[in-house]
Parts: C-alpha cells; structure tokens; sequence
C-alpha cells in the first residue's frame, strides 16, 4: 500500500520524558547544556586538527572526521528532543520522523564503519610503527572517509527504502524520545514481521559483528605487543584504552537497543539518551582530556588566537 493513498497519519507523537514541570526544566537545562558541550567540544576538536601542525597525522584526521560524525548523530534528534520538553503534545510531522531515522542511521553506519578505520590505523602505527606513514597514506586515508559515508548511505537506504512507503493509519504514539525504526514499524497498518527481521538484520547484527571485529583487532594488537616486549604491553594498554572505551559506549547501548528491538521496557529512553546525547560528548572529553598532545596544541592555537587579536 502506497503512503501517500493509504495514510492517514500526518504525525507522531513522541512521548519523550514525562514529569512533572519542575522536572522538564531540570530535563532542558541538563540537555541543553550537554548538547552545547558536545557540539562545542566536538568543533573544537575539529579546528585543533585542521589547523594545528602538530595534528597532522592519520590517527587525529580520523578523529577530526569522528568528531564531525558525532556532531552531526547528536544534531539530529538532540534539538527536537529538547524543544519537546517545553511544548505539548510533542508531535512530529511523518517526513520528519522519516527524516530522523534516514539521518540517524545514516551517521550511525558511517561512524561504524570509521571506528573500525581507527582500530587499523593503530594496528598499524603499534604493530608495523616503521612502515606506519607508507601505509595509512593521505589515499588511504581519505579512501577510509569516503568508505565511511557509503556504507552510512547503503545502511540507511536498505531499510529506510522500505519503510518510507509503509502506511500508518492507527496508532501514531512512539515511545521514545526520537523516532526509533523498530518502534515506528509497529505502528504501520500491515504485517511487517518480514521488515522486523531486516531491521534486527541489517542494524542490529551489523553494530554486533563491527563490535566483535574491533575487539578482536585491539586483542590481536595486545597480544602482538605482549610477545615481542613485555614492557610495551602497558603503553600499548596506554594508547589504546581511549579507543576502547568509545567503542565500548558507541556499541554497547546500540545492541542492547535491537537484541529487544520491538518492545518497551524502563531504560529504553534512558539507552536512547545515552547513545544520542551522551556518548557524542564522550569523544571530546576522552581525546582531549586524556591527550596531552591535543591539549599542547589547543593552548598553542589559543596564544597564538590571542597574541593576533592584540596586534590588531
């Protein structure tokens, strides 16, 4: 049945956070100042890398471009989220909801597909460190970016292509604080058990078996390090425990989310939070706190911003 002949649904409803008014405001005033740190956080990331001498390696480009993808996963259902918490009823439009959800998996796949880029580029610079610069060459590199974007594309696409099409004309209420694909599916007017089983399919064994990969990649790492010099195991642990705990925080509230993809439960919103709204800050104040070369050459772009403003 076409959507446009057989629906009657011109919205949603996003039940989002209920409470008292008291507890919104402390809801829009936490989630706004959360979502201000993440985009600023993840731009100041961006700028140190682009414009910083000292950044310019393999490993911080990817991390530039990590950032711009949690940037925009977090843009996408953050703003609308924290709006609803001031209005009543939180509705939004059909398109709108397609739109999310085309976005959401768009950057979600790309950033999966980026991590895994990641965990070969320290694979590399611990592993092979004197043939590290031939390897992850600038063609490479930007081969990983464009890899990224494409995979994000097919992603989205292969579900986005059939659900765009389902009509919705009963139930309109989603329970969640974004348009999540496997709840928005129930509420269509046909069977769709077939969709179901390519969504868990598509999204969720796809987030399992990129997790398993980079675990298995930073294992084989470990290991490699560990028989050729006892001593190096720790800074290897060093180097790589900040990819780790991303992984780790991007993957997990993801497949916890589709092993019960089609049914509520209490902490449903609360992983939905965690995996829109926490976890894209988390990139910023993990490379950077953690990274005492990120932060050398933050301060240096800061002096020098200064000591230009005051010739002027």
């Amino acid at each position: 049945m076409d959507l446009k002949n057989g629906s009657v649904v011109a919205e949603f409803i996003l039940l989002g956070f209920s409470g008292p008014w008291e507890l919104q405001i402390f809801y829009f005033v936490t989630f706004s100042l959360i979502y201000s740190a993440t985009v600023l956080g993840n731009i100041l990331i961006m700028v140190t890398v682009t414009f910083s001498s000292t950044l310019h390696s393999p490993m911080y480009f990817l991390l530039g471009n990590l950032s711009f993808l949690d940037m925009c996963l977090s843009t996408v259902t953050t703003p609308k989220m924290i709006t609803d918490l001031l209005t009543e009823p939180k509705t939004i439009s059909t398109w709108g909801c397609m739109a999310q959800m085309f976005f959401m998996h768009y950057f979600g796949g790309a950033e999966m597909t980026l991590l895994i880029a990641m965990a070969f580029d320290r694979y590399v610079a611990i592993c092979k460190p004197l043939h590290y610069r031939v390897i992850m060459s600038h063609r490479l590199l930007n081969g990983f970016v464009i890899l990224s974007w494409i995979i994000g594309f097919i992603h989205t696409m292969s579900q986005m292509v059939l659900t765009v099409n389902l009509p919705f004309c009963g139930p309109r209420v989603v329970d969640n604080i974004f348009c999540d694909l496997p709840l928005v599916i129930k509420l269509a007017c046909i069977e769709t058990y077939t969709l179901e089983l390519c969504v868990i399919a598509d999204s969720g064994l796809l987030s399992f078996i990129c997790f398993i990969l980079l675990l298995v990649s930073y294992t084989v790492i470990l290991v490699t390090v560990q028989q050729r010099s006892s001593g190096g195991l720790s800074k290897a642990l060093s180097t790589l425990s900040a990819h780790i705990i991303v992984v780790t925080v991007f993957f997990g509230p993801c497949i916890f989310i589709y092993a019960w993809p089609f049914s509520s439960f209490a902490g449903n919103k609360i992983l939905a939070v965690f995996y829109t709204i926490v976890t894209p800050l988390l990139n910023p104040i993990i490379y950077t706190l953690r990274n005492q070369k990120m932060l050398g050459a933050m301060r240096k772009l800061w002096f020098h911003h200064v000591s230009t403003t005051q010739n002027f």
